[in-house]
């Protein structure tokens, strides 16, 4: 014969034990691949809680989110509702170039984009806010603080009042408070007194028209008196003139004084009365 072709001795006890390794982690490999398996719970519908469904997933129960989730739509079961909880904070945001983000995180709630819009069912805007205007769409603005409300700027509304049973304050603490409209401005109490006070004067100033007060009585009951100019020589005193009735005069300057009902209107002090 001729030579023999194999593989023997220590070839062969190698060879063996390298089949034998690998059987054992083919064996090892499939255990593990089990337990995964047993582990996150798959199932031909989808793992665990989650299963594949037409259009995405469908969880049941509880989901722990370790790190970003990046989903379409995310909705809850009809009749159900949803909730979102994290230890920290959470965090709505969109991937372009804009990139709005609304965070909800510890005593605060932060939305950061271009424009902020609430519409209620009907689709009409409730409130809108950009960098040029704020807008708020509800048929009634209420605001309920015990401070009320600061304006730095100018505010521009066809109606203010107060609520029912309470009043109504219009107030510059430390500048002017001006009230402006095109078409006339009309301040009305239907239950009470309207009063408007000041430190120093109160001007009633109509361009081309005039000032009218009307009322079954208009009472001014600051004004200074007169005392009347001594009666010429030979002239009989006049009567006692009735009580608590006095002429109504006027400086030059427009500003009024009373006078007694007798005589004429004018008197000896007009510095004192007129300045």
């Amino acid at each position: 014969g001729g030579p023999h072709i194999g593989i023997y001795g220590w070839r062969k006890r190698c060879l063996y034990l390298l089949i034998l390794t690998l059987l054992v982690l083919v064996i090892l490999n499939l255990a593990l691949t089990l337990w995964v398996l047993k582990v996150m719970e798959f199932n031909t519908e989808g793992m665990g809680n989650v299963r594949i469904v037409e259009g995405g997933l469908e969880v049941t129960g509880q989901s722990f989110i370790l790190g970003n989730l990046i989903a379409s739509t995310i909705r809850s079961r009809p009749g159900q509702p949803i909730h979102f909880r994290a230890s920290h904070n959470i965090s709505f945001s969109t991937e372009y170039h804009g990139h709005n983000t609304l965070t909800l995180g510890r005593d605060k709630l932060e939305a950061k984009a271009s424009r902020f819009k609430v519409n209620d069912l009907q689709g009409r805007t409730l409130f809108s806010a950009d960098k040029n205007e704020v807008v708020i769409g509800a048929d009634i603005l209420r605001l309920s603080g015990s401070g009320g409300v600061v304006f730095d700027g100018s505010l521009q509304t066809p109606l203010v009042r107060a609520s029912p049973g309470s009043d109504l304050n219009l107030e510059s603490p430390t500048r002017s408070l001006q009230v402006m409209a095109p078409g006339g401005i009309s301040i009305e109490s239907r239950a009470g007194d309207i009063s408007a006070s000041c430190l120093t004067d109160l001007r009633l100033h109509s361009l081309d028209g005039a000032i009218r007060l009307e009322a079954s009585k208009v009472m001014l009951p600051g004004l200074k008196m007169a005392h009347p100019r001594p009666q010429p020589r030979g002239r009989p005193p006049a009567p006692p003139p009735a009580p608590a009735v006095f002429q109504l005069c006027s400086c030059h300057n427009g500003k009024l004084f009373l006078a007694p009902a007798e005589g004429l209107c004018a008197t000896d002090n007009e510095n004192a009365l007129c300045r």
